[in-house]
Formats: structure tokens, C-alpha cells, sequence
């Protein structure tokens, strides 16, 4: 049914590739064989979906189990979802073009804050209630995961269970629980009591919020036997969790259009700002004979040309000369290059340089984060301006004429000074270039500046912490324009009003459901992309229901306060946290994980240190 009425409507649309299916790897199944059928939702378009390594990974994960398949959905363009609507097409899976409302489990990976009303839009469309409390039959279980889901509170409303961490296991788990209540005739109230137990799943409907008369919270109490705090998941092997031999192709290009292997899991640096490098501590590693096997099937399996060797921070890798050795013995013979997106200012040698450039060159990243050291201390970037000036002299010296630095602005204890340090270091990295003596002649250098605004985020050490104003914001980025003198130095920066809203939304309680709920009514949903966003509509939603925003982006918080997540443990510690927030106040830098061990608690995860 679904088919035919895709027929009519798909030369109407642009790139109407994004919703046939049937492209290379991807999973076909008889739904007769299989005991769930499991809906892999991403709240945003194909190209971004189609890039991300974790779905790629639960995707086979699940389709490599007889009983289960799983099927890919995203979210349509506004071209593609007026023409559902006005012909009746329900939102439905990629591989046999079924409705979702006819799949057992329907799951949403939350990547970022900025994609929570497309997750109401794609139920909706799918013609699902978009509240869990409305959704009363054991199936369809909305569930989700995702970095997102450290603070999950609001899309509380709407989503019927969160995994908290890492996937792979606890995915398979609650399938399992499914399977066993379909089998038994449960409730879907049964089934969510018996899913809280599973360690990393949580519940929101099983746990009571109080609030007191300022505001904040008073208690959070958890009914139904649901645990009173809610540990994340983790793989503790990596070299045996399960890694996919092939990617689905897309037919169209997508953001990352390349192959994708996983290097390690963690971080060691500790960089304050980064809820990354806390909320998948513990730090592991994959051993090179197990990446080289990953990257070759893959290749082989694809067609790919290029294989990215993904991780936080891919240059702390302990074993990455001798690794990049072993896949240059295939890559090079297959003009396969390789491409490593996450380097370190403080590791970067001219041996690694050159073992990435054996096939093509590839450009240049790294993070400064912030303009002075002063700065940078407090966020405990452990990077020295000499350190990043050495690097660009190092990448110059290889024949690079550009290179990309990443900033922040808005840091806590930012001064108008460290705005102007920014483009003072990216002044000396042109000279840099030009002192040279073997720059190629006739070239110029570009060195592009990002500038991001910082958004302070849950489980990090700048949780505590007020984010600017939008007003801070376009002052400091007026001010970043006013201070270059250098047409080598491109600046680009980020929008402040979407900063400030996902700001909101990352340290926002489940207050914010209806607001959310509103913000999507009004007509909000993928708001990540400029053509699509609009503020008036968050405006609106808030005077509805009488939230001030600020209480959520710009206010301090005191050490003692209950957060909105207080009953989630991602297994760094409440205490590390303040800790290490008393240190940036003071300039005071940690040292990294393998230096020595700052006592953070993710090692409980392990049952052992980190590292011996």
C-alpha cells in the first residue's frame, strides 16, 4: 500500500532517494520469521542518519539475530512530509515500507538537544500519540538512547523507557523482556516495571518530581520498584562486542560518506566543557589486529574509498603508529585513505603526518578551544599555545597551506581578552607559515576559525555553571570580527539564539515536556537546520506555560542543588565534579588519565583501574 502511494509523490520531492530503501547491506527479512520487529528511528535526515556510527552498528547488531529485524527511519524533508500528510503515507521503514505503527519497538537515538520536536513530529506522522501516557497496548514501546539521554526529563512525557551508556547489550535485553511479554499476554505497565530492573534502562513515569517555591528541585522519589538511581551500561571489552562487517551504502551522499571504524571508547583528557569525556568514561581501547580486520571487511564490503578512525580523541590512541602501519599494508595498495578526525595539538608528529597523507591529503583540525592559556587552564585543555604553534609548523613544513582551529566563546571566567587572544593565536599561526623557508611558493595560508558558543552541559564540571546571555554572545562575536586585521584569517561563528535554546534543553526538567509539545504544534521540528528553525515558536511555547528560560541557561547552580538528573549516574562522581569546578575557578589544571589518576569513580565501572 505504502509503495504505491510513494510512486505517485516521489518525483515531487527532492532527493527522493532518501526514502526508497533496497540499497547495498541493507536487511530484508520475512516479517512472518521473525518474532520483533524493531523501528531504528533518527530525528533528522537521511544524510546526517545515514552517518552515524552507532546506528550503524545496532542496526547489524540486531538484524544478525533471526528473530529480530530492524529497519532504518528518518526524519522526511518538508517536501517529503507535506506530500505524506496530504496523501494519507504514514512514517514507515526504509526496508519493507511498513507503516512503524505495525513494529513491536520503535527506538530513537537522541544525538543532540536540538532534535526533541522532531522526535513528537516523526510519532505524529507515524500516527502515534505522542505521549506515553496515551500510548496504552504493549506495542509499539517508545524507547530511546543516545548521548541525550543523560538528562532525559524533557521528553519524559513522550518516551516510554531511555538506556542509559552504551547499547549493545541492554538493547538485546529488553527485546528479549518483549518477546517474553508478548509471549505471556503482560501490560505494557508489567513490561516497564520489569525493564527498570535491567540495569541502564530508565523509566520516567515510575519517578515523582516535587519542586520547591524558588523553583529547583525538591525531591525525586521513584515508585513501582524502580531504583532509586539508574546506573548507565558499558561495554567492558571492546575487542568482543559485536562490530559490523558492512555498512548500508546510501544511494545519496551523506555528511560523513565514508567508512567508519570505532578506535576506542572514552577520554582521558578530562576537558571541562566536553560531556563526552565524561559520559563515556571509562576509557578503552580496541586492540590494531581487531581495527585492521574491522576497516579491511568494511571496505571490502562497501566500496569506500576512505575509512575514518573514529573516537573523541583518536591521537591518544596508545597503539596508533603500529595500527596505521598494519592498514597502510591494504589501504595503500587499494588507494583507501585514511583519515583521522580527532587529533591532538599535543601529539600530532611528522611520522603520523606522513602515514595519513600515503594515499591523499586530507585536511587539518584542531582544537585550541580557547584563546589564551589562562583560559585554557580553566578548562583544562592541557594544550600550550607553543604546542599549537609547533603543530601548524609541523603540518606547514608537510606541504599543508590551511588549517582549521575550533573555538569556544562564553566560557566561565571569559574576559574580553580571551576573545582577542583567539585571533591573536590564529594571527600567529599565518606567521608561522610565512616563516617557513620552504612554503611552497606562491601559495597563501588560510586558517579558518570556528567559534562555537559554549552550552553548559549535564555530567560535566561546568554544570554548575550560568551560560551567556544572547546579548554576551553577539558582543563578543562583534568583538572577534573588530580585532582581525589578516584577510588569511576567515572567522566563522556560531548562532547564539539556538545556543541558549539548547541550553535550555540540556539542563531543562520534564517542566519543559509541554513546552516542547507547543514548540512542535506551533510547527517546530528539525530545528538543528537555520531553514527550519524559528525562535517565535520557543517564545510562544514558554509565555504559555510561564517558563523563564534564563532559570535554565543562565543561572548559577549550588553544588548542593538536586539536577534534574541527579537520579542517573554515569559513573563519574557528584563530588569529582565539583571538585574539578573549584579547580577552574582557581586556574588549575588535572592531569589526564594515563598521568595519573584524578579519582573521577568511572573505574567502578570497570571492577579495576583504568589504567595499571
Amino acid at each position: 500500500m505504502v509503495q504505491e502511494q510513494l510512486e505517485k509523490i516521489l518525483l515531487q520531492v527532492q532527493k527522493p532517494a532518501r526514502y526508497i530503501g533496497g540499497e547495498l547491506n541493507s536487511v530484508v527479512k520475512d516479517p512472518k520469521m521473525v518474532k520483533t520487529r524493531f523501528a531504528f528511528c533518527f530525528p533528522d535526515l537521511y544524510e546526517v542518519g545515514m552517518s552515524h556510527l552507532g546506528m550503524k552498528i545496532l542496526y547489524s547488531l540486531k538484524n544478525a539475530r533471526e528473530d529480530i529485524w530492524c529497519e532504518r527511519v528518518f526524519a522526511p524533508g518538508d517536501d517529503m512530509e507535506q506530500l505524506m500528510r496530504k496523501n494519507g503515507i504514514p512514517l514507515y521503514g526504509l526496508e519493507s515500507l511498513d507503516p512503524i505503527t505495525n513494529f513491536d519497538m520503535i527506538g530513537f537515538t537522541l544525538q543532540y538537544e536540538m532534535c526533541f520536536t522532531t522526535v513528537l513530529n516523526m510519532l505524529d506522522l507515524a500516527g502515534l500519540p505522542v505521549r506515553s501516557a496515551d500510548r496504552k497496548g504493549l506495542w509499539p514501546i517508545v524507547m530511546a538512547g543516545g548521548p541525550c539521554t543523560c538528562n532525559p526529563e524533557p521528553l519524559a512525557d513522550f518516551i516510554d523507557l531511555f538506556v542509559l551508556g552504551e547499547g549493545e547489550e541492554v538493547n538485546l535485553e529488553l527485546i528479549d523482556l518483549h518477546q517474553r511479554a508478548k509471549a505471556e499476554g503482560w501490560t505494557k505497565e508489567q513490561y516497564l516495571e520489569q525493564a527498570a530492573q535491567i540495569q541502564g534502562v530508565y523509566v520516567p513515569a515510575f519517578y515523582e518530581v516535587a519542586y520547591q517555591e524558588d523553583g529547583t528541585i525538591q525531591s525525586i522519589t521513584p515508585t513501582h520498584g524502580a531504583p532509586a538511581v539508574v546506573h548507565k551500561r558499558i561495554i567492558r571489552d571492546l575487542d568482543k562486542v559485536y562490530y559490523p562487517e558492512s555498512f548500508v551504502v546510501p544511494f545519496v551522499e551523506t555528511v560523513h560518506d565514508r567508512a567508519l571504524i570505532e578506535v576506542l571508547r572514552g577520554c582521558i583528557r578530562g576537558c571541562r566543557f566536553c560531556q563526552a569525556g565524561f559520559i563515556y568514561r571509562p576509557f578503552r581501547e580496541k586492540e590494531p589486529g581487531t581495527l585492521n580486520k574491522n576497516g579491511y571487511d568494511l571496505c571490502q564490503s562497501t566500496g569506500y574509498d576512505e575509512i575514518s578512525l573514529s573516537s573523541l580523541s583518536t591521537s591518544d590512541y596508545s597503539q596508533l603508529e603500529t595500527l596505521l602501519d598494519e592498514m597502510l599494508t591494504w589501504s595503500e595498495r587499494d588507494q583507501v585513505s585514511l583519515s583521522l578526525p580527532s587529533l591532538r595539538v599535543d601529539n600530532f608528529s611528522q611520522s603520523l603526518m606522513e602515514k595519513v597523507q600515503k594515499v591523499r591529503k586530507s585536511g587539518l583540525t584542531f582544537a585550541p578551544e580557547a584563546g589564551t592559556q589562562r583560559l585554557r587552564d580553566v578548562i583544562n585543555k592541557n594544550v600550550t599555545e607553543e604546542e599549537v604553534l609547533h603543530t601548524c609548523r609541523t603540518a606547514f613544513e608537510g606541504g599543508y597551506t590551511s588549517v582549521k582551529l575550533y573555538f569556544m566563546m562564553g566560557l566561565p571566567t571569559e574576559t574580553m581578552e580571551d576573545i582577542d587572544g583567539i585571533v591573536h593565536l590564529a594571527q600567529k599561526v599565518v606567521d608561522a607559515y610565512y616563516a617557513n623557508p620552504n612554503k611552497p611558493k606562491g601559495k597563501g595560508v588560510q586558517v579558518t576559525v570556528s567559534v562555537a558558543c559554549f552550552v553548559p552541559k549535564p555530567f560535566t564540571p561546568f554544570q554548575f555553571e550560568p551560560q551567556d546571555t544572547k546579548e554576551q554572545f553577539q558582543q563578543k562575536q562583534k568583538r572577534l570580527l573588530e580585532v582581525v586585521s589578516s584577510k588569511k584569517i576567515r572567522i566563522n561563528y556560531h548562532d547564539s539564539t539556538t545556543s541558549v535554546l539548547e541550553a535550555v534543553l540540556a539542563r531543562g526538567d520534564r517542566r519543559l515536556c509541554p513546552v516542547v509539545e507547543e514548540a512542535w504544534r506551533l510547527g517546530s521540528r528539525l530545528d538543528s537546520w537555520t531553514e527550519f528553525f524559528s525562535m517565535d515558536r520557543w517564545e510562544q511555547a514558554y509565555q504559555k506555560f510561564g517558563i523563564d528560560p534564563a532559570f535554565y541557561a543562565s543561572r548559577r547552580r549550588s553544588y548542593e542543588e538536586i539536577l534534574p538528573w541527579s537520579h542517573l549516574d554515569y559513573g563519574v562522581s557528584h563530588a569529582f565534579m565539583v571538585r574539578e569546578n573549584r579547580r577552574a575557578h582557581a586556574n588549575l589544571t588535572t592531569k589526564n588519565c594515563r598521568q595519573q589518576c584524578s579519582g573521577c569513580g568511572a573505574n567502578k565501572l570497570l571492577g579495576r583501574r583504568c589504567f595499571d
